[in-house]
This record gives C-alpha cells, structure tokens and sequence, in this order.
C-alpha cells in the first residue's frame, strides 16, 4: 500500500530527505559582503556547497537594500553576482544563480519608486519584488506601498511574515494583506522554531489556512544550514510543500 507521502507527492519518503521537491530558493543572503550574510566568497562558496547537498537546483539571491544601512545598488549587486557565478564554476558547483534584492519599507523604497528608479525583482514578467518591515513596529504606509508597487507593475511578496511581532495577535491582518495582492513568503527555519516559538506557530497557522506563497531559507550563515537539516523532520514540511507554492515556477 502506498505511504501517505507516496500519495501526497507521487515520490517516496526518501525525497523527504531533501528540499529538492521545491528546487528554487528565492531568499537568501548568499552574495559576498553586501550585508549582514556571507561576508567572503569563501563562505558564499561552502554556503553554496550546502544549499546544493540539501537538493536546490537554483539559488535567487537576494541582499538587503535599506536606507541606513545596506545602501546597495543593481549594479553592484549584479557585479557580486558575477562573482559568485565564476567561483562557484571554479568549485565545481552545479546550481544557476540568480539575484534580486530585499527592500526594506523605508524612505529610501518610497523614494526609488516616486523617481520611477530600478528596482530588482525575479521571476521574470511576473516581477515579483520581495520586501520586509520591522519586526516591530507596524507600518503605518503599507498599503500606499503595496499599490506604489502594484502600479510600477511590480507583484509585492512580503519576506517571512510570520516574524513580525505588532502581527502575533492580528492573523486576519496577514489574510487582509494577501487579499490586497500581496504574496507571501515564509522562511522555512520558521518550522523548527528557529527564531522563536511564536514564529514557528504564526507559520504553521499560515500553512494550515493555505497562505503561503512562496517558502524560502533566508540562508545568512552555517547555523541556518543546519537549521535546515532539521526542517526535513518537521511534519510541517510535507503541509507546506502540498501548497501550490511558486517555487519551481520560478
């Protein structure tokens, strides 16, 4: 008889055992030395060496960009992109790299858009543009930064929801958020309780209403690999992948 995975997902428990079921990861901080992630390529590379080891086929990485702190540009994105590209070849490293960014809702986001600038986005025409808050104190112009986006022609996915602390005790907010076309991503160390039980509940309940869009590592370091490893156990795993999540679209 067939296990409940093997129904589930049309493969074998052993798949579990590996992200490979959702092949893209489109969030991470993996670029060397733009932010608070991979300071060196050296460590990009072993971060690399990991990501494929745990199944990814593709990597979108995405630096911080915010006003005050990460004053990152495309281009100089790009440039490190270009980087990584060649030492993974030389390394031997079998994944396709991309890059995009994520905007902090700031001035500084406000402002590229009034002046119509470039904003880094993936997924194609799609064009989704990944973006975050504080964790907290509630924005009070989400909503005019939402349609801002939407009007650039941009689709808003908010980064990990569920560590935003003013939205612990608001739920219907998050499925108000989504209902005005926002995406939603989660992080997937968010399962494990890797950043705090309340994370790990808001993202179950996320993935037990169906909200989840899109699910991504968030990778900055090594304790987030292993992090991950303890990801393939939780039983919110094989909950979050039923999910029509956009992934492997991507």
């Amino acid at each position: 008889m067939a296990s409940f995975f093997q129904k589930l997902f049309g493969r074998s428990e052993a798949a579990l055992t590996s992200l490979a079921a959702l092949g893209v990861d489109m969030h991470s901080h993996l670029l060397p030395g733009l932010d608070d992630g991979a300071a060196t390529v050296e460590q990009s590379v072993e971060l690399l060496q990991h990501m494929r080891e745990l199944g990814y086929r593709k990597l979108i990485m995405t630096p911080h960009i915010m006003g005050d702190f990460y004053r990152n540009t495309p281009e100089g994105i790009r440039e490190k992109l270009v980087l990584l590209r060649n030492a993974a070849t030389e390394h031997g490293i079998d994944l396709e790299l991309e890059c995009a960014a994520e905007y902090y809702l700031d001035d500084s986001l406000v402002r590229k858009l009034e002046e119509g600038q470039q904003l880094l986005s993936f997924g194609g025409e799609n064009r989704y543009l990944l973006f975050e808050t504080s964790y907290i104190n509630e924005p009070f112009n989400l909503t005019d930064i939402v349609f801002a986006l939407k009007s650039a022609g941009y689709q808003p996915v908010l980064a990990h929801p569920e560590r935003y602390t003013y939205l612990y005790s608001k739920f219907d907010e998050l499925q108000r958020i989504r209902e005005k076309g926002v995406l939603l991503q989660v992080n997937l160390n968010s399962l494990v309780g890797y950043y705090s039980p309340a994370a790990k509940r808001v993202a179950e309940k996320l993935i037990d209403a169906g909200l989840v869009d899109l699910a991504g590592t968030d990778m900055h370091h090594l304790k987030h690999t292993d992090a991950l490893r303890r990801v393939l156990q939780s039983e919110y795993l094989p909950k979050l992948l039923a999910l029509p999540l956009l992934n492997s679209t991507l």
